[in-house]
């Protein structure tokens, strides 16, 4: 397996690359978020790790460039601040799971092996999904309403397959987070609340008949009405 590391604090790029060739894991490190795109043309990869603050280009806006040429490779943000805002931020820019510095190899072997597990399994079975004038094709992760192309976000559109693969039930914020993000970070139920509103904006906000539905007290379901 090929990890791509961006991390520009020396002794810990030093020690992750070493804990993880322990593990026979491959791992190239980068310490400047300029060099990530050239690296990526230059050989195959199978996880990004990328730091948040790091000379050049941030982690986030590599992390966003990196989406833009391939939507199915994890990307594990490191970073030293836990607000939920920043999680938000790098989420919703399609990373897949986030951990906070200090933290223990262990731990970032855990995650990395999920995420890994993760992109080899597929999620879903059905390959293309209509609920309504909403048409969802799972292979090319595209999404169209009234045939009009609706732009998402990873996360926002692993959202959308949780919420449709449920055919109409209701599901709350904890089987939302659950699925969302695997209980790999602490997620605050106010989360799924912005994904929930991100998801609206783009999915019902123009449309006359609303699919994304609250039940109040209970979570969320999509379906016609």
């Amino acid at each position: 397996m090929n990890i791509l590391l961006l991390e520009d604090d020396f002794e810990l790029a030093a020690e992750i690359v070493s804990y993880f060739k322990s593990k026979n894991f491959n791992c190239d490190q980068l310490y400047n978020g300029s060099l990530v795109a050239r690296q990526l043309q230059l050989k195959p990869y199978d996880i990004a790790i990328l730091d948040i603050n790091v000379p050049g280009i941030n982690g986030i806006e590599v992390c966003q460039q990196v989406r833009a040429v391939d939507k199915k490779i994890p990307i594990l943000m490191l970073t030293a601040y836990g607000e939920i805002e920043d999680k938000v931020e790098a989420f919703n820019k399609g990373a897949d799971d986030y951990i906070v510095k200090p933290f223990l190899f262990e731990e970032l072997l855990i995650r990395v092996n999920a995420l890994l597990r993760r992109s080899e399994t597929p999620q879903f079975t059905n390959t293309n999904i209509t609920i309504g004038d909403l048409s969802i094709d799972v292979d090319n992760m595209t999404v169209k309403r009234a045939d009009a192309i609706v732009n998402l976000t990873p996360k926002e559109f692993k959202l959308l397959l949780i919420l449709a693969e449920a055919n109409g039930k209701v599901l709350s914020k904890k089987m939302i987070a659950d699925r969302l993000w695997e209980d790999h970070i602490e997620t605050n139920p106010n989360t799924i609340e912005v994904y929930i509103n991100f998801l609206r904006n783009k999915i019902d906000k123009h449309a006359e008949d609303k699919l994304i539905h609250t039940k109040v007290g209970f979570g969320y379901f999509l379906k016609e009405l």
